[in-house]
């Protein structure tokens, strides 16, 4: 019987934020739960991350932001994502991002919005609820 291919999560910082503690906790819960994590590191580029997510054949895209530059870096990434037709991965963001702001990124195709003291349990479930499976 073959065996199910593992869901491919490509984490990243994007922009010029420097605290990266969290998104390490999320990555090590990923992986824990079976995932197949690609960490890309700090300082990351819209450009860089959806290139990554193309080369790695990521099923989804998991940015942290702290900066408050999300209202830009995650629209930036979607555009991108959309520029380059994929239509097959999940984006979702994650960070210090107001109540207030969530519902624009929602509607530039953000997914879902995890803030600070989410139980990494529910960010695993809705992966695994939402994610298209190859």
């Amino acid at each position: 019987m073959p065996e199910e291919r593992k869901i491919r999560v490509l984490t990243a910082k994007p922009g010029l934020d420097g605290h990266d503690r969290g998104i390490k906790v999320i990555c090590a819960a990923l992986r824990d739960a079976g995932m197949e994590v690609i960490y890309t590191g700090l300082r990351q580029t819209p450009e860089q991350i959806v290139a990554a997510a193309v080369q790695e054949d990521a099923d989804v895209i998991a940015m942290s932001v702290l900066s408050g530059a999300h209202n830009y870096l995650f629209p930036r990434v979607m555009e991108l994502v959309k520029e380059k037709g994929i239509t097959d991965v999940l984006v979702m963001g994650g960070g210090i991002i107001p109540d207030e702001d969530i519902p624009p990124l929602k509607t530039a195709g953000i997914a879902a919005i995890f803030g600070p003291g989410t139980d990494t349990g529910d960010i695993i479930s809705f992966i695994r609820e939402n994610v298209r499976k190859n």
